[in-house]
């Protein structure tokens, strides 16, 4: 049985909308969508701008205006997916009850998003395997994503009166799921990971008497 925790899609719908917008913004958010729709569905390099012009509706010239490159595309990609992957992890945090369920809410999120029809792993993973030894700016990208997520962790984990050491090894944990759920197809990994972190947290905190 999989989680109902609000999960990954928001990874790919959570743009901030802001008034004063021009025509630019919405097509630049309209081309971002549907790179990233393609992209994490079949992978980046197997998606031509061919492909990603008839997704998003816009002529090639105009996405190479918009964008300079496919690299310089595939970053945008990987910076919005960041912003929405960190929305909803604090969104998570935030329904959960005490500080120790906010630290194990981490793998509640993780569940859900497992189970969804659409899931390929990571992107950042993904995008790394792929042109992260290529394109430093892609490396870059999802180098602090990784980065902020383990500082995420490491806020929660702290908050729950757990240790620094705890914090990485939890934050670990979180990120082997990941690659092994998409490897093995197993949505439930997240679960096994998560008591894994909460005995690690347990061991981490000090008792209260």
């Amino acid at each position: 049985m999989c989680s109902t925790v609000e999960n990954d899609r928001s990874q790919r719908k959570g743009e901030d909308v802001t008034s004063g917008r021009t025509a630019d913004d919405e097509l630049r958010e309209r081309l971002v969508e549907a790179a990233d729709d393609l992209f994490y569905a079949r992978g980046i390099q197997a998606v031509g701008m061919d492909a990603v012009r008839e997704a998003a509706g816009v002529s090639l010239k105009k996405i190479y205006a918009l964008v300079g490159s496919k690299d310089e595309l595939v970053v945008a990609v990987l910076r919005r997916r960041a912003r929405a992957l960190q929305e909803a992890l604090e969104a998570s945090a935030d329904r959960a009850g005490d500080a120790r369920a906010k630290v194990l809410s981490v793998f509640d999120f993780l569940d859900a998003w497992f189970c969804e029809p659409g899931f390929r792993g990571c992107g950042f993973i993904n995008a790394f395997g792929e042109l992260g030894s290529t394109t430093p700016a892609v490396a870059d990208a999802v180098r602090r994503q990784k980065a902020a997520f383990r500082e995420f962790v490491t806020e929660l984990v702290v908050a729950a009166g757990g240790t620094p050491q705890a914090a990485v090894q939890i934050a670990l944990l979180a990120e082997g799921a990941q690659t092994t759920a998409a490897i093995s197809g197993d949505p439930h990994v997240a679960r096994e990971a998560g008591a894994a972190a909460a005995t690690l947290l347990d061991a981490a905190t000090p008792a209260t008497v």
